[in-house]
């Protein structure tokens, strides 16, 4: 992460008390709630002001909010505190966080294409490893279509995922799901309007 777009966040979610991504969790992660265990450890990555994590939370699991933005996570904090659950806060560069093994029984990782290639591989064998054996992963982002909606995200495709690159990635996972479409998003100001997305649900393989 580098100085520039660490400071373009934490400016971003600092200059204002309005959640810039809304309060309310990700469609598609509140879509999969009858999929989580009734108890257990989840990690949000890049979870910004904290909206994903609160939901797991919610849904009674031991939560890790992961951010590298202090903004956003005193905004998780508070969310939380309002919602009458706990969440863990890290503040942390997922490129170099020291990801625990085996550590999770869920891990939510929804919307953080910030990262470049290689280090998007990088990451992706981090989560793959921070799961427990039979975890459960809830990915979602956005697909290359996205940048002619400019609805939210990157301005660059190869930030974007694909199914092949999904595949590649998590394709030995069980229970493997993955689907494309175009909803259209209403989470905060930050995603709003017609969306080119792609979901994956999965678990990793015992």
């Amino acid at each position: 992460m580098t100085s520039a777009e660490f400071d373009r966040w934490n400016t971003r979610f600092a200059a204002t008390e309005t959640y810039v991504f809304g309060t309310a969790p990700n469609a598609f992660l509140a879509s999969c709630r009858d999929l989580l265990p009734k108890t257990g450890r989840a990690l949000a990555i890049a979870d910004g002001e904290g909206r994903n994590g609160v939901f797991l939370a919610q849904c009674g699991l031991e939560v890790v909010s992961v951010d590298f933005s202090p903004a956003a996570q005193a905004k998780a904090r508070a969310l939380a505190r309002a919602r009458g659950v706990s969440i863990e806060t890290v503040t942390a560069d997922l490129l170099v966080w020291d990801w625990p093994e085996n550590a999770f029984d869920v891990v939510a990782a929804i919307f953080f294409q910030f990262l470049e290639p290689a280090e998007r591989t990088d990451v992706f064998a981090r989560i793959r490893r921070t799961l427990k054996p039979g975890g459960l992963l809830l990915l979602q982002g956005y697909r290359p279509e996205q940048i002619a909606n400019g609805t939210g995200g990157p301005k660059t495709p190869e930030n974007m995922y694909t199914r092949e690159l999904l595949e590649a990635a998590f394709g030995d996972f069980d229970d493997l799901r993955i689907e494309v479409g175009d909803p259209v998003l209403d989470e905060g100001v930050g995603h709003r309007g017609p969306s080119a997305v792609i979901d994956l649900v999965g678990r990793r393989p015992r």
